[in-house]
């Protein structure tokens, strides 16, 4: 009804008389054109699939034939039937439908590769499906050197200086092509790079090096240049809000994420880009009525969408069928694998996750979590290190890293890692505790009462003394640390406070025993040792250093 509608539109042009073929292929095409404005695409492939005259009275000159199997291709093209678009617009010789011809045989390459992937998705041998146009691509496109285009291919075949001279050349040839500043994003490891490409001195840099900044984990540089790009008159910009939720999303401000996503959600209620970021932030801070109703809206808006399918964790391998590239959903689908404990399923799922983005802490984080369990440290330090270097201010990296050293008796890296993860800002409150055992196993006593008096502090500071499970392991050695050094008071305190844990108890209560029979027998406090010893000014309580560093230079280990 719709096609006959947009046809209707232009029925008065003709009246049944067939004698002028060109005014005919005029209607034609303005049917189509009109046909697919109104998203009306099957209609549009049908007007353009009517007979064509072979009459040579009514021949076209080239770019005119170019421009008829363009359009009825594009027809086929946007219905996702590449091959037949490709067919059609073999021979062409302008620019555009030389474009499509080309595009449309990579999609045609990449979509069979895809389903064969997913036809094979658990086994490992998907891993090595390839899309096999690639290299006949690359030979053709060589010849041209479309750089839009051929960027793409180079890239896919792991060409990487290649495609980066072509992408940075494309952005000159089009500087508001962002697909071509997308696609140099992906190539880019690290700051260094940045200086020796030679950009483009547009506008569009500015989004491009906001972009970037944001992917190299440079969060300060990005919330610079998107509050520059906000000042510049773009404080409306959905995609810029959501990349600066992104931002502090990376850097585990978790508050200022959540409030700028809500905030997000009321300007673009039906959104659901970034949207599996805010489930995960959601889950972090156990807001499950929120994370439910964000599910069951995604799912009125669009339950097919790979993030909506990715926020259900029972849509993984629905998400993975729509888009095999889609990070999100090989990422948490590794998790899920870990949780039940099938981990080469883990290790294939994290490995493919990388393969999309290799910028992806959380499956380099995953494969060693899989290699830890798997009880091969080498391996798994490797992946923690590749972690590290991506988040060197996440405190868990480094805890990761300073166990693996100390399974491989590399004490001195493991302290070095532990103190680093306290530097940074310790999140889930360990790496004191870890030091400070280090320190016990070496003997350093000092050094270790001096982590354990620090991370006592520290949690008594925020509000989670009963339920911190080391809480008490502190206080048992301080207890007999004191107690060994004579000091009567301190060591009486901390027995005390052993009391009140199930699991050191009897030890404070039968420590609280000597030292009341040592001071009914006369034995003083000793004056030898100051009472108590005082913390290094690193380690003071209103001096804790949280601040952003750079990845540990660490000894290399590489499986």
């Amino acid at each position: 009804a719709g096609g006959m509608a947009a046809a209707g539109a232009v029925a008065g042009l003709g009246s049944g008389d067939f004698s002028d073929l060109r005014e005919i292929k005029k209607q034609l095409l303005s049917v189509a054109e009109r046909s697919r404005e109104r998203g009306l695409q099957h209609s549009g492939k049908c007007v353009l699939e009517l007979p064509r005259s072979e009459n040579p009275s009514v021949s076209l000159q080239e770019d005119a034939r170019d421009l008829d199997a363009y359009t009825l291709a594009k027809s086929y093209f946007d219905l996702k039937e590449y091959d037949r678009a490709a067919y059609f617009l073999r021979g062409c010789k302008s620019q555009k439908a030389y474009f499509l011809y080309m595009y449309s045989r990579y999609l045609s390459g990449e979509k069979k590769k895809d389903d064969e992937t997913v036809d094979s998705l658990g086994p490992l041998e998907k891993g090595q499906v390839k899309n096999e146009a690639l290299r006949e691509l690359r030979v053709e496109l060589s010849k041209k050197h479309k750089a839009q285009e051929y960027g793409v291919v180079l890239r896919k075949l792991d060409l990487v200086k290649e495609a980066i001279d072509v992408f940075v050349e494309a952005a000159h040839v089009l500087p508001l092509h962002w697909g071509a500043w997308l696609e140099l994003c992906n190539l880019i490891t690290d700051k260094e790079m940045l200086k020796f490409l030679s950009l483009p001195d547009t506008w569009m840099k500015e989004f491009f090096l906001a972009h970037i900044y944001t992917e190299l984990q440079l969060i300060e540089e990005a919330l610079q240049k998107y509050q520059s790009l906000i000042d510049a008159g773009f404080s409306k910009s959905t995609y810029i809000i959501s990349q600066i939720a992104v931002a502090y999303h990376n850097i585990r401000d978790i508050d200022k994420a959540l409030s700028i996503f809500n905030e997000l959600r009321k300007q673009d209620p039906y959104r659901i880009e970034n949207m599996d970021t805010f489930s995960n932030l959601l889950y972090v801070r156990s807001m499950k009525p929120e994370l439910s109703y964000l599910a069951h809206n995604l799912c009125e808006i669009d339950k097919y969408r790979v993030e909506t399918c990715c926020v259900i964790a029972l849509y993984f391998q629905r998400a993975l069928k729509l888009n095999p590239r889609y990070l999100g959903a090989w990422t948490l689908m590794g998790h899920e694998y870990m949780e039940m404990k099938n981990t080469s399923a883990a290790i294939q799922a994290y490995r493919h996750a990388i393969e999309v983005n290799k910028r992806d802490y959380r499956a380099w984080y995953g494969l060693g979590q899989t290699y830890e369990i798997l009880k091969m440290p080498f391996y798994c330090l490797y992946y923690y290190r590749r972690a590290h270097q991506l988040r060197p201010n996440d405190s868990r990296m480094l805890v990761a890293l300073g166990e693996c050293y100390e399974k491989l008796n590399q004490l001195v890296e493991a302290k070095k890692c532990y103190w680093r993860a306290y530097a940074v800002g310790d999140v889930e409150k360990m790496a004191l505790v870890k030091l400070a055992k280090l320190h016990e196993q070496l003997n350093e006593s000092e050094q270790a009462a001096q982590c354990y008096i620090k991370y006592i502090q520290d949690i008594y500071s925020c509000g989670e003394i009963v339920e911190h499970l080391e809480i008490s392991t502190a206080f048992r050695y301080l207890a007999q640390y004191y107690f060994k050094c004579k000091l009567w008071d301190e060591a009486s305190a901390c027995a005390q406070k052993c009391c009140a844990f199930n699991d050191t108890r009897e030890e404070g209560k039968a420590l609280l025993r000597q030292i009341l029979q040592l001071r009914n027998q006369g034995e003083a406090s000793s004056t030898d040792i100051a009472a108590p010893f005082f913390l290094p000014a690193s380690l003071s309580a209103n001096n804790t250093p949280t601040r952003r560093v750079s990845p540990l230079n660490l000894s290399s280990v590489t499986p």
